[in-house]
């Protein structure tokens, strides 16, 4: 049994008097097999005791577990991930696209929960060698399909990519393709997300009916508008955006128009997540750990929100409590499992506080 004490932020809207009134913060939470209650047990012994500043376990909704920068790992490399990810307090995390079967993890106690999205689905050669399903337009519906039944409830696409014809990024499916798969994932419970990082792949995606967008780099002033009028999420993943300059480095010899797009995706990167987030755009924290980046840095993640002009406690949101309700997973709410991290001091005065958590703890267990 576990006895938190501090002040327990179960909400966004925390910090004045009536919020605290209305129960979004709390003094002390308990742990009873696993679960939080905020009622005092009758008779509690063996108590451990916790105090500091309390959140809901973090969620890195952009992660690849089971992946490297080659393809698939092995499960010992799966765990390691796993865990550094667990230890910098990212308890839930949206596997946005493995070409590995990381279904075991699922029996781990000491793991995070994983969302699944399958294997990203690509146009063929138009992605990340060993990556994805490389397929045709006339396939996409039937991949979709399969991948919608083999996730968690997701299905990722590869939106756009660099296109060696023109030597830049291009959309990689025509319209008609991309909206019957899009239909297809949604009749089937799956909702759909796409890699994007240029702006023409952008509109068609979001007119054909997808629910997020990853990395969005291409949005603009067009754009904006269309996603706030459907509600369509990003995911900025902006601790892997700040790769952008090496890797146009390392490709503008035989790229250069690829090469300097890429820098000025790179350069606009906080006004454009601003822009979205002063849209309305639902926005939502996630690294693109697992593929050229390390696990482990959802922390770093909220910082450079912030760094975008995002609002403290909106950034923390997007990483915790408005984070879990997108994705359907309970936050510190009663009978809930007991899936927190603890702080030194205040994560709404300084965010940076989320890369040095003082306690883990997953189902309820002290786990790091």
């Amino acid at each position: 049994m576990l006895h938190i004490k501090g002040r327990v932020l179960v909400g966004p809207d925390t910090g004045e008097l009536a919020d605290d009134i209305a129960g979004d913060i709390r003094d002390e939470l308990w742990v009873v097999d696993g679960r939080i209650t905020f009622e005092r047990p009758a008779g509690a012994r063996d108590v451990r005791l916790i105090e500091g500043w309390v959140l809901p376990g973090l969620v890195d909704a952009h992660c690849h577990v089971g992946l490297d920068a080659h393809g698939a790992v092995d499960e010992s490399t799966s765990e390691k991930q796993a865990l550094t990810d667990r230890d910098a307090g990212a308890l839930l995390l949206r596997d946005a696209g493995s070409p590995a079967d990381t279904r075991w993890i699922d029996e781990r106690e000491d793991l995070p929960r994983i969302i699944r999205a399958g294997r990203h689905i690509a146009r063929t050669k138009r992605y990340i060698r060993n990556y994805a399903h490389e397929i045709e337009p006339e396939d996409l519906v039937a991949y979709v399909a399969a991948e919608a039944r083999r996730g968690d409830g997701w299905v990722k696409l590869v939106g756009d990519w660099i296109d060696r014809e023109t030597g830049d990024l291009g959309a990689c499916w025509p319209r008609g393709a991309v909206e019957a798969a899009i239909a297809e994932a949604h009749r089937l419970g799956a909702r759909v997300t796409a890699h994007c990082f240029a702006e023409e792949s952008l509109a068609p995606l979001v007119e054909a009916g997808i629910d997020c967008i990853e990395h969005a780099t291409g949005l603009t002033e067009e754009t904006i508008p269309l996603f706030a009028e459907r509600g369509v999420a990003i995911v900025p993943t902006l601790v892997n955006i700040a790769t952008f300059p090496r890797l146009a480095l390392g490709g503008e010899a035989k790229f250069p128009r690829w090469a300097d797009h890429m820098r000025r995706l790179h350069a606009r990167r906080y006004e454009t997540v601003r822009a979205a987030y002063d849209a309305g755009i639902p926005i939502y924290t996630g690294t693109d750990a697992g593929g050229g980046l390390a696990h482990g840095l959802v922390g770093q993640e909220v910082a450079e929100l912030v760094k975008a002009g995002i609002p403290a406690r909106d950034a923390l949101s997007a990483a915790t409590w408005g984070a879990r309700a997108w994705l359907g997973r309970p936050g510190l709410t009663e009978g809930a499992s007991a899936d927190l991290v603890v702080y030194d001091t205040d994560p709404r005065e300084d965010v940076r506080v989320l890369t040095t958590p003082r306690r883990v703890v997953l189902r309820g267990r002290v786990v790091g």
